[in-house]
């Protein structure tokens, strides 16, 4: 009964972020309100980490096996995607390396900065 109860807190903050979605006219998808909105409740101590960890970890644990349609998708239509996969796996590689040349460089600006505080 535990987990129903976590489960329903965690579909009823989601079903208010596809509410959010449907009035407010931005290209904003219910997902991110849904976060937005648990996020606020957890700052503001309105809901307490305790009252859907457990669910909250089960979901985790389940989540691989949310992927296994997509990848069959992939694999039932792979001569449609065929095409794409140099140019996507040339665009993660640069990207991934921009990605870290940015936070590489980010992290060394901090790190100089907050040693000319302390001297």
């Amino acid at each position: 009964m535990k987990y129903v109860n976590q489960i329903l807190i965690i579909l009823g903050i989601a079903l208010a972020g596809e509410l959010l979605r449907a009035v407010i006219p931005l290209p904003i998808p219910g997902s991110i309100y849904g976060l937005a909105i648990l996020f606020f409740l957890l700052f503001c101590n309105l809901l307490k980490p305790e009252q859907i960890q457990d669910a909250g970890k089960l979901l985790i644990d389940l989540m691989p096996l949310m992927f296994i349609p997509a990848g069959v998708g992939l694999m039932k239509d792979w001569q449609a995607f065929a095409p794409l996969l140099l140019p996507a796996s040339v665009i993660t590689v640069v990207s991934t390396l921009a990605v870290t040349a940015v936070s590489a460089g980010t992290t060394r600006f901090i790190r100089r900065r907050r040693e000319r505080r302390t001297i």
